[in-house]
């Protein structure tokens, strides 16, 4: 079975750019949103103002949060944050036993 390859780099700055539109699209506050996914609001505000790089945990937890809502997880697709191959690497699929 082949590796699923993902650029974690290009990912995490697509969540970068769109992350004040999606929060707001829930109305969440970036009080509520650190307090989610377990950053202080300053970080949210450095994330979101570009001040500080986002990581690779913390891009996932905001797709956990994001994936929640159906309006946000299609435009998480849309904007190529939420990639087949993002799905595939997050939930692979099981490995067959060796027969050695």
């Amino acid at each position: 079975m082949a590796t699923v390859q993902i650029n974690k780099k290009e990912l995490i700055e697509k969540m970068a750019d769109n992350l004040p539109m999606l929060r707001t699209k829930l109305n969440f506050t970036q009080e509520e949103i650190a307090s989610m996914i377990g950053v202080s609001r300053h970080t949210v505000i450095s994330m979101e103002n570009k001040k500080r790089p986002m990581t690779w945990n913390t891009f996932l937890s905001l797709i956990l949060v994001f994936s929640g809502n159906s309006d946000t997880k299609m435009l998480m697709q849309v904007m190529g944050i939420l990639t087949e191959e993002l799905e595939e690497f997050l939930v692979p699929q099981k490995k067959e036993p060796s027969l050695l």
